[in-house]
């Protein structure tokens, strides 16, 4: 995570484009989306299918205040699918499901405007 969501901090250090292309950034389809029940935050865990050559990951994502489960099924989402996976709270989070925050903060899910096939990288 960065150290701020502020839109008016300064950007981040320049970095070289070779590590840049090292974040493998896929589009996948949510096929499942249930309420972390103890999770410390509102959560949502999130089963996403990235294709036949990643397979579907789970996420753990903070998105409860402008999506419900219902309606997150069947949405294509971005995210980082090269991270090591990571232990948040009870679930093990495989990928990272990419957002920028709204004017209060809350995350607004990162999303193709048009239907892209699952496991397209970002370039």
């Amino acid at each position: 995570m960065h150290a701020t969501h502020d839109s008016a901090a300064p950007p981040a250090p320049t970095i070289g484009f070779d590590q840049f292309l090292a974040v493998d950034i896929r589009i996948g389809t949510i096929v499942a989306a249930e309420i972390s029940a103890k999770a410390r935050k509102p959560a949502y865990v999130l089963t996403i299918d990235f294709g036949p050559t990643i397979g579907t990951k789970r996420s753990s994502a903070q998105i409860t205040e402008h999506y419900t489960p219902q309606e997150l099924v069947g949405t294509q989402v971005a995210a980082v699918v090269n991270f090591p996976p990571r232990q948040i709270g009870p679930v093990m989070s495989e990928v990272l499901t990419l957002g920028f925050p709204d004017a209060e903060g809350r995350v607004v899910l990162v999303r193709p405007s048009e239907p892209v096939p699952n496991g397209g990288r970002l370039f």
